[in-house]
């Protein structure tokens, strides 16, 4: 959230124009702030043991409450999607599932051959195997974060006076 390959201070910055562009109607993204990614390294390093991937569980958002949230007095035309651009991110494919275990707050997707044994790892983490078939993406996601939220994580994290912007949208 506020990186630099977020949508949201691309809109923060494009509402002065009053047009906040929509590459799809349907796009969906997950959420996670600077202070959760940091955490989850954190928890990686302390926690690996050896090739896993931790997959964090986190919300989503539609980018149609993101643009509301920002800009809810703006014109929103949909301007298509760009060339490899993703209608929703997909952090776990379905592939990947004969090697995802849930850890509770995260997915670890375990190494196809590891060097220990899977069955303490298991035992070690109360890890639960994922079902075959089993996606992770952002459009299928059951966390959500609405209007409301985004804005109040807006300022939290990314514009400490987006308050003020949210009663005058295109100051």
């Amino acid at each position: 959230m506020g990186s630099n390959g977020s949508v949201i201070p691309f809109f923060l910055n494009k509402r002065k124009e009053g047009v906040l562009p929509i590459t799809d109607s349907e796009m969906t993204r997950f959420n996670i702030t600077l202070t959760e990614g940091v955490e989850m390294v954190l928890h990686a390093l302390e926690t690996a043991w050896g090739g896993e991937l931790f997959v964090p569980k986190i919300p989503s958002y539609k980018i149609l409450d993101v643009a509301e949230a920002i800009g809810p007095d703006c014109e929103k035309p949909v301007v298509g999607i760009r060339p490899g651009e993703k209608i929703h991110e997909e952090m776990i494919t379905s592939s990947d599932s004969f090697y995802t275990y849930d850890l509770g707050k995260y997915y670890a997707i375990i190494p196809s051959t590891p060097r220990w044994k899977v069955a303490d790892f298991v035992s070690h983490f109360d890890a639960k195997k994922v079902p075959q078939g089993f996606r992770y993406n952002s459009g299928e996601n059951t966390e959500w974060v609405g209007v409301d939220e985004i804005r109040e994580l807006i300022e939290e994290h990314v514009d400490p006076s987006f308050k003020v912007y949210a009663d005058n949208p295109l100051r």
